[in-house]
């Protein structure tokens, strides 16, 4: 029986409280791994309805939670104990607060009495986290717990989404209090200064409608912000409206089809060529739930110098931040683009028609044809290409698979050579870049998603740092399907020490036989596959996909040397991008 449905005396202890609070948010599912402070919450929820999933690592329970959270786009919950565990913690926080993420973590602390006289496993949890979560707390009576609760709800899930903190001393979690849970006007009056802008200003849509009509080189530039704000199917209706092209960032991959022919793929340091010189071209760039991050402007003083910028975030910090815009419309993206639509119509319907943007779009399909992805394929006898792994993984995987990446050279391949035709199904690290992200989101995400397969793709520096939470799929069931690029190294470091460092390779090789990756797999409960030749790449594959009892890992050996092009050189402009070298002789192309 859950504690919603029992009959609680109206006197229940912090931690019935805290998990009572839990189920009245409808969390159905929470990471975790106790410890001594924490240890009062975790008696109440053997009674629970909530799944508890116990994790090996707190760094592992925190990317569950974000990936939960990426698939489903509830807040995601994770639980572990003061001191070691709160810190270890640290890592996602920044991440979901990088990358937009609602997600609620629940922390031990020590005592009441004994905070601020070092006691065993105390540390300063709001304090450490408070630059990373949009709202943390530290809880001193039982009977805040409720509100607690509801107000991290409410603003991790508001607004721009973000991920908060509830500290929770032991003897708040064991003393009684007196059962309330707040209404919605109740939540809202204890939080004053909190009143997130929601509706785009009227006469900024307007004009901003007008520039896109009066624009010959539009771009709409296409950030984790759509995602965010269920904005897929309305900006799907702008385009059919205005026909521009589009880019998705690597936070918005999925947000417009890959597969139709006015989207452009991932524009940036490792963005498709098309797509970065779109966005310098441009004399106008429409910019929807994106933050011109540093990957995606190169040299700022350089990026798309002659283009109009129309930025709509619900974040007013984002205003003006690195770009200063000429429209800047601040609300929630759905809105906005839906409202954007009205009075585009308005104005054709008025009269007011649209600059012909064909000769932009020929253009533009100019440089699709001479600039596609491409790599040069492997010699008899050679390792393996990862891009050739990744395009038989695409096109062997299920209908609406969800790829989950892991950060460096293999997150790079898999935004390039997937398609991501629907959103949600693309979960990775963006602006923490964190190793280790790949595997326990993949797991947060198979938990969000049941009913869709999941493929974690990694590299062998990744999988090494969170590699264990393998053991957490295997015995709580949960069949995700994990392929290693592995080129013995730190591929991306390698690439840059390659290129930018003559040569010289410190402290970047791995091992080329230690671990033994199908044999690690094995000992935590998974089937392990090593593939060293391109004739075993689809039965391993294949094989893989059709075990849906237990994780699985394949270990693809792929050629060290491989790089990630084409390539934007941190710090340089844009238009300095380096093509694949097959490319180099249609440069001229790019004028």
């Amino acid at each position: 029986m859950s504690h919603r449905d029992a009959k609680f005396n109206d006197q229940l202890t912090g931690a019935q409280a805290l998990i009572k609070s839990l189920e009245m948010q409808n969390v159905d599912v929470m990471f975790g791994l106790p410890g001594g402070c924490i240890l009062p919450a975790y008696d109440p929820l053997i009674e629970s309805s909530i799944r508890h999933i116990l994790v090996r690592h707190e760094q592992g329970a925190g990317h569950m939670a974000e990936g939960y959270a990426h698939v489903t786009g509830r807040p995601g919950v994770a639980m572990v104990t003061s001191g070691p565990a709160a810190t270890n913690m640290v890592t996602p926080l920044c991440d979901a607060y990088m990358d937009s993420i609602p997600m609620v973590a629940i922390t031990g602390q020590v005592p009441t009495a004994a905070i601020g006289t070092d006691a065993f496993q105390e540390c300063d949890t709001v304090g450490i986290t408070r630059s990373i979560t949009k709202h943390n707390e530290l809880v001193m009576s039982a009977d805040d717990i409720p509100m607690a609760v509801r107000q991290a709800f409410h603003i991790a899930s508001t607004g721009r989404p973000g991920q908060t903190l509830i500290d929770l001393p032991k003897d708040v979690l064991q003393n009684s209090m007196s059962w309330h849970w707040p209404s919605d006007d109740e939540v809202l009056d204890s939080l004053p200064g909190y009143k997130p802008t929601t509706k785009g200003h009227t006469r900024m849509i307007k004009e901003a409608a007008l520039l896109i009509l009066r624009a010959e080189r539009p771009v709409l530039y296409v950030g984790g912000g759509v995602l965010k704000a269920r904005a897929a199917e309305v900006l799907r209706a702008l385009v059919d409206l205005t026909q521009i092209p589009v880019v998705t960032t690597l936070m918005a991959r999925g947000a417009f089809p890959d597969d139709h022919p006015l989207c452009l793929g991932m524009p940036g340091m490792h963005g498709t060529v098309t797509a970065v010189t779109a966005m310098q071209k441009a004399d106008l760039l429409i910019a929807l739930g994106a933050r011109f991050d540093d990957r995606v402007t190169g040299r700022v003083n350089a990026f798309a110098p002659d283009a109009k910028i129309i930025h709509v975030d619900i974040d007013p910090a984002e205003q003006g931040k690195v770009r200063k815009p000429d429209i800047p419309i601040v609300g929630d993206c759905r809105l906005v683009i839906e409202e954007m639509v009205k009075a585009l119509k308005d104005l054709l319907k008025g009269g007011t028609a649209q600059a012909d943007v064909a000769p932009w779009r020929s253009r533009v399909s100019g440089w699709q044809e001479q600039f596609p992805l491409a790599y040069d394929q492997s010699e008899p006898g050679n390792a393996l290409k990862p891009q050739f792994c990744l395009e038989k993984l695409r096109d062997g995987a299920p209908e609406g698979t969800i790829l989950v990446s892991g950060v460096g050279q293999h997150q790079m391949w898999s935004s390039q050579y997937w398609r991501f035709n629907e959103p949600y199904t693309w979960v990775n690290s963006g602006g923490l870049g964190t190793m280790g992200f790949s595997v326990p989101a993949a797991i947060g995400a198979k938990v969000g998603r049941p009913d869709k397969t999941v493929w974690a793709i990694d590299g062998d520096g990744c999988f090494q740092m969170t590699a264990q939470e393998l053991v957490t799929a295997s015995l709580e069931h949960i069949p995700i399907k994990v392929g290693i690029l592995n080129n013995s190294y730190l591929g991306m470091v390698r690439q840059w020490q390659e290129m930018f460092y003559e040569e010289r390779y410190s402290e970047v090789f791995l091992s080329s036989d230690v671990p033994n990756f199908a044999k690690w797999a094995e000992a935590m409960g998974c089937i392990g596959i090593r593939v060293d030749d391109p004739s075993e790449v689809e039965p391993a594959i294949d094989k893989a996909n059709s075990i849906n009892d237990r994780p699985v890992v394949i270990d693809f050996c792929v050629d060290s040397e491989e790089k990630v092009f084409p390539m934007v050189a941190a710090g340089q402009s844009n238009d300095d991008i380096m093509v694949q070298p097959s490319h180099q002789h249609r440069r001229e192309f790019l004028r």
